[in-house]
């Protein structure tokens, strides 16, 4: 009886091996890494698609878990234990009402517009509070819309998902979530300003938020 023939003139690592390639990987790397990034790192004929799988089913309920952030993947603390890494933080970047609702406004309505950000908030939004977001690595430019001007669009980036812990942004809560846990309110703020005038100076406002942190 003849030997069936390999697919490939190297035979691929045993499955545990290639989880090991993985794991070192991902705990080394502080950003997401996607499969296809895998594939370029690790031995011809492995997978690690499937090595992700075992992997991610090993570390539930451990300390540490497998999460997919986008299309990537990384190593994150467990969720129920990140009040333990809070004397690692450094610093604490203060977010502008403004910038909080920007931020928000492209998270839920993505790819969204300057003008349809101005829209929905009913003010005009100043260079500095997307250029923060920007510089934050929080938002990102889009594809321009096929519209009139071709105007540019904005996006929330791998970053912000996995600053919150999203595997993408259709994990946000929901506006009966928002609301049940009295952090949307069903009226107008007061005081609302009107469409086209300018957003008050956010360095003044008290009402800065310690929410984010960088």
């Amino acid at each position: 009886m003849s030997k069936p023939q390999n697919d490939s003139l190297f035979e691929a690592p045993p499955m545990g091996e290639q989880e090991r390639m993985v794991e070192a990987i991902l705990f080394a790397t502080a950003e997401p890494v996607t499969v296809n990034e895998l594939i370029g790192r690790m031995p011809h004929g492995c997978d690690p698609a499937e090595a992700i799988a075992y992997l991610r089913k090993r570390y539930e309920g451990r300390g540490i878990n497998v999460v997919k952030i986008g299309d990537a993947w990384a190593i994150r603390t467990a969720p129920d234990l990140g009040f333990l890494m809070q004397k690692e933080t450094v610093e604490t970047r203060k977010l502008s009402r403004a910038a909080i609702e920007t931020l928000a406004i492209v998270a839920y309505h993505q790819p969204v517009t300057r003008a349809e950000i101005e829209e929905i908030r009913g003010v005009s939004v100043s260079r500095g509070t997307v250029d923060q977001l920007i510089e934050m690595e929080w938002i990102r430019f889009g594809r321009r819309k096929m519209t009139p001007g071709r105007p540019v669009t904005f996006v929330v980036t791998q970053g912000f998902l996995d600053h919150f812990g999203l595997e993408n942004a259709r994990d946000l809560p929901g506006l009966k979530e928002l609301r049940s846990a009295g952090l949307l309110e069903n009226r107008p703020p007061p005081g609302a300003v009107g469409l086209g005038e300018k957003e008050p100076d956010d360095e003044e406002d008290d009402d800065q938020t310690e929410l984010f942190e960088d």
